[in-house]
């Protein structure tokens, strides 16, 4: 059995508190530790479980086993490949060999790469692989993936959100190659349009919760109706950064492993898992800072530091949700926002 993550926490005389993936937890520690402790069962029977399973059939299929198996969580060894597989990001490693490093070869766009380097110091500060004097720094690699992804989409180029993407993907495949077919999974097919200039993709994700919340929480829906535009305010953020620093680590990687399987119907699921979940402290809100300020508590403690139980919540919570319902939404608030952009000066 493999290092598990628990015991790979660190605590030095109290200064160095670090969890697996190098981010110092200086507020939390204790309490990180304590899911952890009870959550490493978890990680040891899946671990034994999805073992057994790639075993048998080395080649991931997409069936309702596999998904149940998602849905539980997969460990950090599998992590890298089961995204890989889901995503479709390993048939395009394998469809194109060389690609990744014929985009580093060639000659880069000077504003890219100053768009890009602004970034490098702002992303995970407090993370020591991405530390200037760490060794070797993730910084490199982050550099070069955003890099060759702003290349490879010229369309996109380099946005702001996508840093903490990168190094996300960096941290768990621990592969540049494999970091950058993962972000055009994500980009390119399963969040399309959401950090294209006119972000139109999330402009229209926004107004769909928005939309889910009036069937879904109404008494919610209709205090969020007394303030125009407050969804763009409140979860842009959640939508854009993909959760991350928005919820803890580990339910971040858990939503990532249905994301990259399901697609990006499960960001709906988390939002409404917290806003519906919520709703008591969400009514109490009297005024746009309140509500604004009440989502940003609502997304840390103890209901979503337990990231199995949040994330067995999200697939209960906020009762059925169709693709071709998220479909129908999205036409609808897709057309309103471009009639409402046409009709600005």
């Amino acid at each position: 059995m493999k290092e598990n993550a628990a015991q790979s926490l660190t605590c030095n005389n109290g200064n160095e508190r670090i969890d697996p993936y190098g981010f110092e937890r200086h507020h939390d520690f204790e309490s990180y530790k304590e899911m952890m402790n009870e959550y490493v069962a978890v990680l040891n029977r899946r671990s034994m479980r999805w073992s057994k399973l790639l075993q048998e059939k080395p080649h991931v299929e997409k069936n309702l086993t596999v998904k149940r198996y998602v849905r539980k969580g997969v460990p950090n060894e599998h992590r890298a490949r089961i995204w890989m597989a889901a995503s479709g990001a390993q048939e395009q490693l394998e469809s194109k060999p060389g690609y990744y490093q014929s985009l580093l070869a060639m000659e880069h766009d000077t504003k890219l790469k100053e768009t890009i380097h602004t970034d490098m110091h702002r992303t995970f500060p407090d993370n020591i692989l991405f530390q200037g004097k760490a060794e070797p720094s993730l910084q490199t690699a982050l550099y070069k993936v955003l890099l060759a992804y702003g290349h490879h989409n010229k369309a996109i180029g380099y946005c702001q959100g996508m840093n903490f993407i990168a190094g996300y993907l960096i941290i768990i495949t621990k592969d540049e190659e494999k970091s950058f077919w993962l972000m055009d999974a994500l980009l390119g097919r399963i969040l399309p349009e959401y950090y294209s200039p006119a972000m139109l993709g999330l402009k229209t994700d926004q107004e769909v919760l928005g939309e889910l919340v009036k069937t879904k929480a109404p008494a919610v829906g209709q205090l969020m109706a007394q303030y125009p535009g407050i969804w763009t305010l409140v979860v842009s953020r959640w939508f854009i950064c993909l959760y991350i620093d928005i919820l803890p680590i580990e339910t971040v990687l858990r939503v990532w492993d249905c994301l990259f399987y399901e697609g990006s119907k499960v960001l709906f699921r988390v939002a409404l898992t917290l806003i519906i979940h919520h709703q008591p402290e969400i009514l109490r809100a009297r005024s746009l800072p309140d509500v604004c300020e009440c989502f940003k508590q609502i997304t840390s403690g103890a209901f979503t530091l337990d990231c199995h139980t949040f994330m067995q919540k999200i697939f209960t919570e906020p009762g059925s949700l169709s693709k071709t319902t998220i479909d129908k939404l999205r036409e609808k608030c897709r057309q309103r926002i471009l009639e409402e952009e046409s009709r600005q000066p």
